[in-house]
């Protein structure tokens, strides 16, 4: 039943990303998914190669976001699919990839926001700690014996 719980409340999820695609797509604009759903499993490896609780959810306090299948780590992409300048890349764990701001051009910061706009305008909130991280407002429950 949780599985099943999952899946169906996960499409929510999936069905506000359809949106911001269309949203992009008007702009000549596409979306490049970094990390999604991660099983919990996952999540303890990822702690144990990255045990900072400012970029991985530490699984023995709670579960990651990632594992309810409501959050995305994502970046902009051209026609091409090349990616559009950002603050940092994926995964780069410094103060840089932060919503801040301050510390990149302004084309960086201009991308990030727009990206962060559109997310938000459809039902997702970024994380201030990193600008390519994004949840659905709408939570699901984490799905613990996850088996792909």
């Amino acid at each position: 039943i949780s599985t099943a719980y999952s899946l169906i409340g996960a499409s929510g999820t999936v069905k506000k990303l359809k949106l911001v695609c269309a949203d992009l797509a008007e702009l000549g604009l596409y979306i490049k998914i970094w990390d999604g759903f991660r099983p919990v499993s996952a999540q303890f490896t990822l702690w144990e190669v990255c045990p900072n609780p400012t970029y991985v959810a530490n699984p023995t306090k709670g579960y990651s976001s990632h594992s309810r299948g409501n959050t995305i780590d994502l970046t902009l992409v051209d026609a091409e699919g090349k990616e559009l300048t950002m603050p940092t890349g994926f995964d780069d764990f410094s103060v840089k990839a932060n919503r801040d701001y301050s510390d990149c051009t302004e084309e960086e910061a201009n991308n990030a926001r727009l990206l962060e706009i559109i997310m938000e305008k459809h039902g997702f909130s970024g994380y201030f700690g990193e600008w390519w991280h994004f949840s659905d407002t709408t939570g699901y429950p984490v799905e613990q014996e996850f088996e792909p």
